[in-house]
């Protein structure tokens, strides 16, 4: 086995910005755990070695982390030793963060050189000041209290163990961690725009601009150079526009991607490099469509949480990102809303290979939404998602927020949805997930009734030409927009299970897989059927924990035959069949 293999999840971590160089520090760390908030104190920030050794990018609640410990852990400290490689000397470097839940401080040799409050998105640290030749010594401190009301956790369980469908918390570091070097300067950042009728809008964030700066664009598709153009890089962002000789959308059907290089250079020569990829496609709204490209397509989405029974938020293989698509696909799904958790890139990647719609959406559970400085912390880190997350062709759409309930300010919900649509004006909002409504561009509800007959009744008068089922009657009413059941069926099936084993599902278990299969059919017959249904969204995936309303289990096995689901989600919907 190489090097390499033995790191786990040594693939790099952030496939639409991609430099050729970089140094993976996954692999075994020393922890400790901090109980009292001392570690500072007693020095650890410069202690080599601690208690525990941990398996990086690996939650310690996790089995891969090789520690599995579930208690609560306000702070944890991890520390390890690198070499930066001989020819990096002279240059930049940049040590990257995917993602440390929650709060992270982090030393390199003794010296602070990065902080970074939230526990879904990515950080970066220049770490060229502090680096010695030889051994340098890694430290990250993560707080993280989740009872704290503060802090979006999503599905992690605020009591000692999972229930209902609260699940495993996860703390500290659990994406990749890594080096890499850069010029002395570089693109720090990329936002993509496509335009359908044939062209790429790019702006560049870049660090040190300079009036001897160029920056150039490259596109292929496939091998063939399709577009090029350049600008100067003379200010902190540089724009340009690739007109493409080629056009090909990108579509679930033909998922089809531009590679696309930009370089940074002067009169010296390279100073930077940047590998990435797009697609063509547009999304936009006609009620009750939802269009892609121009034309309805009904979505078939299916909740995706996340969570993986030996690595929790972490998957174990980039292998098993990718197989989650295809299972779900072969379900007879075309997408997903990726459900209180902000997932990590090459999840998004694989989506984007392989036509994939998904929902992006934050994890906002475990806040307390009436407190100013909770939604303030909300608010910032969902813009860093937004931002980190604009350029994947597979997101169709954003919600912030899920299941919110009547508020004092629904301001505050007003508020998200328009920061949502300043950051990006391209794709539909949801503002809050079911429940309540005060200002979005799709309407959605949750229903969970079981009875297929009266499940149908719900929306019968909506069909009519009347008013859509609401979860509450005080938010705002239904204006027009498209209309879907953002979650739904949740069907219990675990037919092993014993009474004590304190698993959660909606409704009565069927009694039969025959039972299950035909109750499935008539709910979801019953919204493909719907002249005003621009989709829905089944809960759900896979079982997670102690929830076993999965349609496969937690280790991802089918429940079912995935033909069968499939022949029922691929019938035809009614706005499809409008459309021809």
């Amino acid at each position: 086995m190489s090097r390499k293999e033995s790191i786990p999840r040594s693939e790099y971590p952030r496939p639409q910005f991609v430099r050729a160089e970089w140094l993976c520090l996954n692999g075994p760390w020393s922890f400790g755990l901090d109980a009292a908030g001392n570690g500072e104190a007693l020095g650890w920030q410069e202690r080599p070695r601690l208690d525990e050794k941990i398996i990086v990018p690996f939650a310690p609640e996790s089995r891969l982390a090789g520690i599995g410990r579930r208690e609560f852990m306000p702070c944890v400290w991890y520390a390890r030793n690198f070499s930066v490689p001989a020819a990096w000397r002279r240059r930049r470097i940049l040590l990257q963060f995917g993602a440390v839940d929650y709060e992270a401080t982090v030393w390199l040799n003794g010296r602070q050189v990065g902080f970074h409050r939230g526990g879904y998105t990515p950080f970066s640290c220049e770490i060229t000041g502090a680096i010695r030749s030889g051994r340098n010594l890694l430290v990250v401190r993560a707080v993280d209290d989740t009872r704290s009301r503060l802090q979006p956790s999503g599905k992690q369980s605020m009591q000692y163990a999972s229930h209902g469908c609260r699940y495993t918390r996860v703390t500290g570091i659990w994406q990749s961690v890594w080096i890499e070097p850069v010029g002395r300067s570089f693109i720090k950042s990329l936002r993509m725009i496509p335009d359908i009728a044939g062209r790429i809008h790019i702006e560049a964030g870049i660090d040190s601009p300079s009036d001897s700066l160029t920056l150039s664009v490259e596109v292929r598709a496939g091998r063939r150079v399709v577009g090029r153009a350049s600008t100067t890089a003379a200010a902190a962002s540089a724009a340009c526009t690739v007109d493409l000789d080629h056009v090909r959308l990108w579509d679930p059907d033909d998922p089809f991607l531009y590679d696309l290089e930009l370089t940074l250079r002067d009169s010296g020569g390279l100073v930077d490099s940047v590998g990435s990829y797009f697609g063509l496609r547009s999304v936009s709204l006609d009620p009750p469509a939802i269009l892609l490209n121009g034309r309805p397509v009904f979505q078939r989405l299916v909740l995706d949480q996340g969570y993986y029974p030996t690595g929790l938020y972490t998957a174990p293989r980039d292998a098993d990102l990718k197989r989650g698509i295809v299972l779900s696909k072969s379900l007879g799904f075309n997408g997903a809303r990726l459900h209180e958790k902000v997932f990590e890139p090459r999840f998004l990647y694989w989506a984007d290979r392989l036509g994939y719609l998904v929902w992006g959406e934050f994890a906002d559970w475990g806040i307390d939404r009436t407190d100013g400085e909770a939604m303030r912390r909300l608010a910032t880190e969902w813009t860093e998602a937004v931002r980190r997350d604009f350029n994947h062709p597979a997101i169709v759409g954003w919600c912030p927020m899920n299941e919110t309930r009547l508020w004092r300010d629904p301001q505050m919900l007003r508020d998200l949805y328009l920061l949502t649509k300043t950051l990006d004006p391209t794709r539909p909002v949801i503002d809050s997930s079911g429940y309540d409504h005060f200002e979005t561009d799709v309407y959605d509800c949750h229903c969970y009734e079981q009875d297929g007959r009266k499940f149908a009744a719900l929306f019968a008068d909506f069909a009519g030409g009347g008013k859509p089922f609401r979860n509450f009657d005080e938010c705002a009413p239904w204006t027009g927009q498209p209309y879907f059941v953002s979650e739904y069926g949740g069907i219990w099936w675990n037919p092993g299970q014993r009474k004590d084993d304190h698993a959660f599902g909606y409704g009565q278990r069927p009694a039969s897989k025959t039972e299950f299969i035909e109750r499935y059919r008539k709910l979801t017959t019953a919204l493909l059927r719907h002249p005003k249904m621009c989709g829905f969204c089944y809960t759900q995936l896979y079982d997670i924990e102690q929830e076993v309303n999965g349609l496969m289990t937690y280790g991802r096995k089918m429940k079912f035959d995935p033909k069968v689901i499939a022949a029922i989600n691929c019938r035809p919907a009614a706005i499809e069949k409008a459309s021809r």
